[in-house]
């Protein structure tokens, strides 16, 4: 029976990808946990494993490909024994057509590294699908899972899954098999099951004035149009939703950064040197990460998430920091920023950063977080206010650290100032709650020692 492969949901967003590069070719034979091929989804380009093991019978989607849709056919596994030709006939010509609105294939500076040079990605549900029990249930499966359980006879509901994200593969029946296993008591599973990692419903995307309407207003010949990519769509999508559905409520101070600029010069100067560098450099901004992490620690009613039903109040300070990359941008996380040193914040910040702007993070690394920074006073901004970033309910923008007349004991004297405002989702952070979380960031800033202790 062939084995199905099917463009996996590498994020709970994603609805469609690009198929970058095939790493095997047809004829090659596969196992599980081989990588196949890159894809390329709105944020990264993410290396894509196999579930189960066989002979490549069909490439059905070509490389290069842009707008696969999740769950369509992209390629075809003949099983051990099976008559390969057999199996690629049956792929039928489900393959989705390239999209013909003249978009360019994929960026070459989004190109993905030899496969020998580049980590896998979490391990993605390349073929797997949810099958039915008997009670109605789904049960995450590959195909040759599925098969072995429907010849032993076992109830695949009954069996713990080892693989990814709880996935049933072929050890695990092999076990219930040996262990005499529970056998179905219904009707067999249904292998046409929708994926159980298809993304969730998403946010329609924003509609503005038709494009012919916004052309009218323009001379022919005085523009060109260029197509939106997969990242521009999701942010567009994503900022809408945000708009739409959050309460937008906004707190501003300013926090002299005299005494943290000095630290700041004191710990580099003092960083131990490996391989004739300094182990560390640290920036405002990791220290700005770091105070924010502590504040939403000290105030732990603000570290939380909105849903209609509860209050999720995280355990952990996860401060995604905003990376503008091109195209858009995106938000690795660091995560228990609160229990960790600047020096590790500060690398791990410059190794997420690096990846990110080459589209290598994991979606783990980018997805979730409890709060964000955003920070434009590298780029000489005064003052901003953030969109929230759904589930957080708060982000903070930072503003540029500039010389500024302050009155101190009733004496004017000159300060390095920096401007921040915190914007909160209105629903779980309102505005007394807000000011006390910038209190608490304002106290770090200014008493900086209070970051290393």
């Amino acid at each position: 029976m062939p084995i199905n492969i099917t463009m996996p949901a590498l994020s709970p967003t994603m609805e469609e990808g690009n198929l970058s590069k095939w790493l095997v070719k047809e004829g090659d034979k596969v196992k599980s946990g081989d990588v196949i091929a890159e894809i390329e989804t709105d944020k990264a380009t993410m290396e894509v494993e196999a579930v189960d093991e066989g002979t490549v019978a069909k490439l059905v989607v070509a490389a290069g490909t842009e707008g696969v849709k999740v769950n369509a056919l992209i390629a075809v596994l003949a099983a051990d024994g099976e008559d390969v030709s057999a199996a690629a006939s049956s792929a039928g010509s489900a393959a989705p057509a390239p999209k013909a609105d003249g978009a360019a294939a994929p960026k070459a500076e989004a190109a993905p590294a030899p496969a020998q040079s580049t980590p896998a990605a979490a391990p993605a549900p390349a073929a797997a699908t949810a099958s039915v029990s008997s009670d109605g249930s789904r049960t995450l499966s590959s195909p040759l899972a599925r098969r072995l359980a429907k010849e032993a006879g076992i109830d695949l509901s009954a069996v713990a899954g080892t693989g990814p994200h709880g996935r049933v593969v072929k050890s695990d029946i092999e076990a219930a098999v040996a262990g005499g296993g529970a056998k179905a008591a219904a009707a067999p599973v249904s292998a046409a099951a929708p994926q159980a990692a298809a993304p969730a419903p998403a946010a329609a995307a924003p509609k503005g004035a038709s494009e012919e309407a916004v052309l009218k207003l323009f001379e022919p010949g005085s523009y060109e149009l260029v197509p939106h990519d997969g990242m521009r769509k999701t942010i567009a999508r994503r900022l809408v939703e945000s708009k739409q559905t959050i309460p937008h409520f906004y707190v501003s101070v300013d926090c002299e950064l005299d005494a943290l600029l000095a630290l700041r010069a004191q710990l580099n100067d003092a960083a131990p040197r490996k391989d004739n560098a300094p182990a560390y450099k640290l920036s405002v901004n990791d220290m700005v990460i770091k105070a924010m992490a502590l504040a939403l620690r000290d105030v732990p009613d603000a570290n939380v998430s909105w849903t209609d039903s509860n209050m999720v109040k995280h355990k952990h300070a996860d401060v995604g920091v905003a990376v503008s990359i091109p195209g858009g941008l995106i938000t690795p996380i660091i995560r228990k920023a609160e229990e960790k040193t600047l020096s590790t914040i500060s690398n791990e910040m410059r190794d997420l950063g690096k990846r990110a702007k080459d589209r290598k993070l994991k979606p783990e690394e980018y997805q979730g977080g409890t709060s964000s920074v955003s920070n434009m006073g590298m780029m000489g901004v005064k003052n901003f206010a953030a969109v929230v970033n759904p589930p957080h309910a708060t982000i903070l923008a930072v503003g540029a650290g500039e010389q500024r007349v302050v009155v101190k004991k009733g004496e004017m004297a000159i300060a390095t100032v920096m401007s921040v405002t915190l914007s909160t989702d209105h629903r779980c952070v309102d505005g007394a709650l807000g000011a006390e979380l910038l209190q608490a960031f304002k106290g770090y800033i200014e008493n900086p020692m209070g970051m290393l202790v």
